[in-house]
């Protein structure tokens, strides 16, 4: 490991869709095994093991929850549609606080159908995020809202830019609200070293750095574009300089692998994982 980083690899946390081959008990002793502390956990599978359950299986593993994935999806333009959201991602808060983390990541939702309202649907987020970032915070939850590859903009996240979720997220307390930075999505962007200083803000708990989370760009990609993200060193990211900024901005929080690709899924688990742990001493630290 680099010399520059000492303890960086005590930081590392895997994603559970990294390696979503293993079902929870399999991640949490996986993930003890190779030295890894930090897990982040997706809804879907929690919910369907139990909250409290999973809570008590990673705890006991001697691992952490590093974030849980997902709420968001707040572009309804209809008042039921809002309604709902707002209902799940309330629910979602309470999750990740039972969970033990204190990031709830976010997708802010793309356009709704037959809409070409980009800043209408940006605005839309926000009046969701006042709702929802105080009933976050008084549960010790910040709402991590993260931009996404604007290849994505149309049906999944109409936040393309950590400019564009600053902007959002600068309305509110940095207790209630902050930002993801993900090396997947926001590589091509050249002011996003500009950005990432942005976000660290005067550092302590005026940083809007949420979270930090690695994968690599790969090409060609696949069709759907979803579950194209590359394992560590296999692609165009300078992952180590995004480390080196988001530390320079002053965050010192989990660094959390988040890989969607079938061919790491069709993999014996844990050599996927021993496999990360190198690439991420490699290109990383």
């Amino acid at each position: 490991m680099n010399d520059a980083a000492p303890g960086l690899l005590d930081r590392l946390s895997l994603n559970q869709q990294t390696i979503r081959q293993w079902s929870l008990p399999q991640l949490a002793d996986g993930c003890a095994r190779a030295g890894v502390r930090g897990v982040g956990l997706w809804r879907a599978p929690v919910r369907e093991y139990g909250v409290a359950a999973a809570a008590r299986l990673v705890r006991d593993a001697g691992l952490r929850v590093t974030s849980l994935c997902r709420g968001g999806f707040l572009t309804a333009p209809d008042r039921a549609g809002r309604a709902a959201a707002l209902d799940d991602n309330r629910a979602a808060v309470d999750e990740a606080a039972a969970l033990g983390t204190d990031t709830l990541v976010l997708v802010a939702g793309g356009l709704p159908p037959g809409s070409r309202d980009l800043p209408g649907a940006r605005e839309r987020v926000a009046e969701a995020l006042a709702v929802l970032g105080p009933y976050a915070g008084q549960r010790g939850v910040r709402l991590a809202l993260e931009p996404l590859h604007p290849m994505y903009a149309a049906d999944r996240c109409v936040v393309s830019t950590l400019a564009q979720a600053l902007d959002l997220a600068e309305r509110f307390p940095a207790g209630q609200v902050g930002v993801v930075v993900d090396t997947y999505h926001l590589w091509w962007d050249d002011t996003v070293g500009t950005q990432i200083a942005r976000a660290g803000g005067t550092g302590g708990a005026a940083s809007r750095i949420a979270a930090f989370q690695l994968a690599d760009w790969i090409t060609p990609l696949p069709e759907g574009a979803l579950l194209g993200r590359g394992q560590l060193g296999d692609g165009a990211v300078d992952l180590r300089w995004f480390r080196e900024r988001v530390e320079a901005a002053g965050y010192r929080g989990p660094a959390e692998v988040e890989i969607f690709h079938p061919a790491l899924w069709a993999r014996d688990g844990a050599d996927v994982l021993a496999e990360i742990v190198d690439r991420f001493r490699t290109h990383v630290a």
